[in-house]
Formats: C-alpha cells, structure tokens, sequence
C-alpha cells in the first residue's frame, strides 16, 4: 500500500494528513471580525462580498427590497474589512464578517458556524441581481422537489450559466439564432465555453438585440407556469444557491485548501450532491441574473455603467 493511502488510514495520523499532505485546513479557524445582529432565524442569507463595490447599490438594493423581515443577513468578506459594507450592514440591521484569511470555503463555514438556529442557508454572490419572491420561491421549489428528489441543493435559473443559458434559449426559441451569433450551445460549464468566456454572450442575456426579455419580467413569466424542478446535469456555478444546514455537516463543511480556495466549495457541494445522490435541481420558476464570468468582467463593468437600467 502506498505511504500516503496507509497514513490517510491510521486514526491518530488522519488529522496530520490531511493537514500536510492534503493541504486541508481547520475549517474554522481564523482570525475575523464579527458584529453580530443575528435575529436567531432558521433562515440565513450569506452573501459573499468585497471586491465589486460599483455594483453595491443595484446588487444590495434589490436585497434590501426583496429580502423578508424573518431572514437572517450575514455579509461575509473574505480577505478584507470594508468600512463601506459595514456601514451597509449598520443600517439595514445585518451582520457583518470579515476574515484575515482570504478563503472562500472558511469564510462561509465560519459564517453558517456562527449562526447555529440557522436551518435554511442561501448563498449569494456579489454580482448576483435577485428578483421578487426570490427567498420564498426558493424554499418552495425546495420543499416541492422533495415529492421526487432526496434534494440537496436548490438554485435559480441564471441566464449567464452553464446549465442556465440553454434553458433560456429553449424558452425563447432561440437555440438557432444562438448558434448562428456565437456556437452550438450545449450544458457545459467552463471557460472554453462562449457562455463564461465572450462579454457578447453576457451582453445578450442582458438584453442587447432585445432577444430576451430583463431578468423581473422573465422571473414574473415563469413565476406563472407550473411548478418545476430539473436536475443539474453539469457542474453548476454556485452564485445563487440554498440547501440545508444538515447537509454542510454531512459534508463535513466545505473543504478549506490552503491559498484562496476559490471555486473548492463549488467543487466540494457539486461532487458530494453527485456522489451521494442528493442532487443539485434548479427551479424552472425562478430567474436572478449574474453579471459575468472572470474573462467577461472587465467589458461587463463598462457595459454595466452604460446600461445600468439593465440591472
């Protein structure tokens, strides 16, 4: 037996293996600053935050105006401290993390740790626009999955997503006219994907040529079809996700690598819920928009200052 998988398997050494040899970190541990304004729900909102501050007024706007009074808030920065995030927490009575660290999968462990009556956990990125119901609308597709689903994890239709994009397009009809301005579109994430990589892509979900309609009006058109749920066939972008507490502890938490660890917790959520049979389903009934991917920013936070009645 090779030395690592033999030490891997000895109880007293498991700890320092995956400490040393798998890089793993405690999934807790790190210095931060918390100011805690947790009303002690059984609903929490994280919403990973920092490094996108020209979006905070159309991003945290539509969560100050959508989010109900009973959910718990916690912007989390991972990194960093923001005086400008801290003042927004202040005034609209949510809790506000920030780590030394910059790790992704700690911050949010460290955040659902530190509210223990939270049953429900929504996760939310920065560059994610949510719409009307979004909260309620997520459980409710939640809860109705169940009647086929051992359900691990619920998410919105995203139209700048992997899997989200083809959905879209088979809404509208517009699978050909996809393929004829950009490729064959198919269910896959990734960069080489013209989906996560070409600013044009992004700027026609976000209504350039007028081929789809603005994220409230979609949201508010399958808010009124039947209710359904279809599982993820691919590895899906977690910006806008919810699942149960119980399923971050059967997981054993996300997963802390040394370094930035970015992307680790969409590995760590996405593998377990296939591996376990506890599938990631996204709602047919709920729309959020997503500004861009990494090759897409730098053209999208132009066209955002452009064209921000888009948002």
């Amino acid at each position: 037996m090779p030395v690592k998988k033999h030490l891997s398997k000895i109880k007293f050494l498991k700890k320092l293996y995956h400490r040393f040899v798998l890089n793993e970190r405690d999934p807790f541990k790190c210095k931060k600053t918390f100011i805690d304004r947790q009303k002690g729900s059984d609903k929490l909102c994280i919403i990973l935050a920092g490094y996108k501050e020209f979006l905070y007024p159309k991003v945290f706007g539509r969560i100050i105006k959508y989010t109900p009074k009973d959910i718990d808030v916690c912007i989390v920065s991972s990194g960093k401290y923001s005086d400008t995030l801290a003042d927004l927490c202040e005034k609209n009575n949510w809790s506000y993390l920030s780590t030394k660290k910059n790790n992704v999968s700690l911050v949010q462990n460290i955040a659902i740790n530190l509210h223990p009556n939270a049953k429900y956990i929504f996760k939310l990125d920065e560059d994610i626009f949510i719409t009307e119901n979004y909260f309620e609308n997520m459980i409710k597709a939640y809860e109705h999955s169940k009647a086929r689903y051992n359900t691990g994890v619920i998410a919105p239709l995203i139209p700048i997503n992997g899997y989200g994009h083809m959905r879209i397009l088979s809404k509208y009809n517009l699978t050909d006219k996809y393929s004829a301005m950009f490729e064959k579109p198919v269910y896959a994430a990734g960069s080489d994907r013209q989906i996560e990589s070409n600013p044009e892509v992004a700027k026609f979900f976000w209504g350039d040529g007028g081929f789809v309609p603005d994220i409230d009006e979609m949201n508010r058109q399958f808010q009124q079809n039947a209710q359904e749920e279809r599982a993820c066939p691919i590895r899906f972008s977690i910006g806008a996700i919810m699942f149960e507490r119980s399923l971050w502890e059967e997981m054993n938490y996300f997963t802390v690598y040394s370094g930035v660890g970015m992307g680790c917790d969409e590995v760590d959520i996405c593998t377990y819920c296939c591996i376990k049979s506890r599938p990631l389903l996204v709602s047919e009934n709920i729309v959020v928009g997503h500004l861009s991917f990494g090759k897409q920013n730098k053209a999208m936070e132009e066209y955002f200052h452009i064209h921000k009645d888009r948002f």
